[in-house]
This record gives C-alpha cells, structure tokens and sequence, in this order.
C-alpha cells in the first residue's frame, strides 16, 4: 500500500476511534450526571461550564499527544504536580461515581438478577483486573 493511502487509512481510522471512545465517555459522563453531581459536592455550581470546558479540553489534548507521541521532559516538581493533578481527577470522579454507584443494584432488581449482582460484580472486577494485566505484560511488550 502506498504511503498517503496508509497515512490516509490510519487517520480516518483513528478519528473514528478517538470520536468512539470521546462518545462513550462523554456519554457515560452525561447519563451518570458526573459533572453536575461534581460540582454539587463541590459547592461549585457556577463553575459547570469549567468542568465541561476542562473536560473537553483535556480529552483533546490526551489524544492529539498520545497520537504525536509528545514527551516532556521536566523536573520532579513538575511530575509531582502533574500526578497530583491526576489524584485529585480521580478521586473526585470516584467520589461523583460512588454518588451514582446505585445504578447496578436499581438495574438488577429491575433485570430480576438481584440474587446475582454479587457475581456481577465480581465478573466486572475481574475483567478490569485482567484487562490491566494483559496490557501491562503482554500488550506493552
């Protein structure tokens, strides 16, 4: 295959991905009201349009660097406020997802599987572990 065919093929197949996946977080992000619910623990509602901006921003910037393979290079203060940065990012959606945690129990009762959320729960688990195995072990060799 000639060279502006592949180039053409591998950046129409990664927007689509990058649209994909941006979708389906955004989505996820909207039905579980994350930014809203962020912003109510937060005591920061007049800043919603902050989150979604920063929100946006972020994915953007994520994709276009992961695509360029951008490095930085920086000292360790830097890295240490990037990663906490990060902590603070997941600790918030965690707690914005622990708000709306009660979706799975509400589906199994509604789904008549009450008696087997424990295993869902556990099947979800272990397919997260076992995901995070594999790309650390065998896909990033």
């Amino acid at each position: 295959m000639t060279a502006p065919i592949s180039l053409g093929i591998n950046l129409l197949l990664g927007i689509a991905g990058g649209i994909a996946v941006g979708g389906g977080v955004i989505a996820l992000f909207v039905v579980l009201d994350i930014i809203p619910r962020l912003a109510q623990l937060t005591s920061s509602y007049d800043k919603v349009h902050w989150y979604e901006g920063a929100m946006v921003a972020g994915s953007l910037l994520g994709t276009v660097s992961d695509f360029w393979n951008w490095k930085i290079t920086s000292g360790p203060l830097v890295e240490i406020a990037v990663g906490l940065f990060d902590g603070i990012f997941i600790g918030m959606l965690a707690a914005a997802l622990t708000e709306v945690l009660n979706v799975l129990p509400i589906l199994a009762k509604r789904l008549q599987m009450v008696h087997r959320l424990f295993g869902l729960l556990m099947a979800m688990t272990a397919g997260k572990v076992m995901g995070s195995l594999f790309d650390w072990f065998v896909y990033l060799k």
